[in-house]
Parts: C-alpha cells; sequence; structure tokens
C-alpha cells in the first residue's frame, strides 16, 4: 500500500506538472502575449528583463540608459532603446502597446499583428505587407513617425492619414496650435514643409527630410525581417 500511494503521488506531480506546463506554452501563445527576444537594462514591471520572460496585457516595459528591450508577439516584434516605456496589451486578439515616453521601433508581417498606442494617436501597419515604423514622443501633442518598410497608418478618431516607405514626419496632435508655431510659416526650418491635410483634421503632418536608406537598414537589422519575426 505503502508503495502504490508514493506512485500514485508521483504521478499525480507529474500530471500537475504537464498540465501547468501545457497551460504556460498556451498563455505564451496566446495572441496578444508577448515573449522577451533580447534585453539589456531593460525591466518587465519591477524585475529584471530576460530572454524568454513572457510578456502579459497591463505589464509595464521600460530600458534604462543604453538599455535596450525586444519582444515578440506573433507576427510582430516591438524594440524599446534607451530610456523608453510603453505599456503592453491587447484588443481583440491584436497586441499592443501604449508608448509612455521615449522610442519605439516595430516590425509587423500584417496589419492586424500589433497596434502603438501614443498619446491620442494609434499607428499600425497600412496593409499585410511587411511594414517597419518607428515612434517617439516629443511632447503630449507632438509626435516623430518615420517608415522605412512598407506603409504605415496613422489614426486619431476619425481622421487616418499614411505614412509612405522612405518618409518620416512631425506629426501635431493639436492642429489649432499650429497658428502659433513659427515653423509653419515661412522663414521656418527648412526641413518642414506645409502640413498634409484632410476634409477633417484631428491632426497635422509636416514632412522631415532624412536619410531613408541609411535609417531603413539600420531598423531591418535591428528588428530582423519582419517577414519571420
Amino acid at each position: 500500500m505503502a508503495r502504490l500511494r508514493d506512485l500514485l503521488r508521483i504521478t499525480t506531480a507529474v500530471v500537475l506538472s504537464l498540465g501547468l506546463t501545457a497551460a504556460a506554452i498556451s498563455n505564451a501563445s496566446t495572441p496578444g502575449f508577448g515573449t522577451v527576444v533580447s534585453a539589456q537594462h531593460a525591466h518587465v514591471g519591477r524585475a529584471a528583463a530576460s530572454v524568454g520572460t513572457t510578456v502579459f496585457s497591463g505589464d509595464s516595459l521600460d530600458t534604462e540608459e543604453l538599455g535596450s528591450l525586444q519582444v515578440r508577439a506573433g507576427a510582430a516584434r516591438l524594440l524599446l532603446p534607451a530610456n523608453s516605456r510603453v505599456t503592453w496589451g491587447t484588443e481583440e486578439g491584436t497586441a499592443t502597446a501604449t508608448l509612455k515616453n521615449g522610442a519605439a521601433i516595430f516590425s509587423t508581417a500584417n496589419a492586424k499583428a500589433f497596434a502603438l498606442h501614443a498619446s491620442t494617436a494609434i499607428i499600425r501597419a497600412n496593409g499585410d505587407a511587411p511594414t517597419v515604423g518607428s515612434v517617439s514622443i516629443v511632447n503630449p501633442k507632438e509626435l516623430r513617425v518615420s517608415c522605412s518598410r512598407g506603409t504605415l497608418a496613422i489614426s486619431v478618431d476619425d481622421d487616418t492619414k499614411s505614412v509612405a516607405e522612405g518618409t518620416a514626419y512631425r506629426v501635431v496632435l493639436d492642429p489649432d496650435s499650429v497658428a502659433d508655431d513659427p515653423s509653419v510659416h515661412p522663414g521656418g526650418p527648412a526641413t518642414q514643409k506645409h502640413p498634409k491635410k484632410s476634409g477633417k483634421d484631428r491632426f497635422l503632418l509636416f514632412v522631415i527630410f532624412f536619410s531613408a536608406a541609411a535609417t531603413g537598414i539600420a531598423l531591418y537589422y535591428a528588428l530582423e525581417s519582419p517577414d519571420s519575426p
């Protein structure tokens, strides 16, 4: 009887262990969950980030000075450079991140793989082609957005504008402030052009000239190929 009880205990322990392992694998592969694939001077919540850490909805991700963090979620990757912070999330099975400060670079293989929130804007791939984009926060009413591969869509409420491959924009989230901004008038910075407007503007885009080739190559190798994230 003693041997039988020992055998039952061992069997029960093995079954529970397998069940917990299966549950962890299932959770890690659920759309919207992420996995840390590289980390240096970075955190998931209050803990130091390490390769293989699972990122859940609601987790805060941040990097220190000279730090970096890369997370994979299905057909998308997110890279945080130094001094950046996001909150991870999920919306209808789509992985999301809300940029709180700093910058974020992401690659996607399709439009539904990932969406980045920054202030009142949502930035995602504009189609199902491989896409690489970068977003940085200047202040609560201004972003910098660039696209080195594919096309990005920037949306604020019902207003959506696109950012083509090889272009970068200053994104002004308060159109009313433009009238008081000297950079949009003649004599302003040479790197600015008049904004692109739609019928009902929730935000404005100003072209920023940059070296698309160099930036594109850097982002591409930083995130590897978005065809196989």
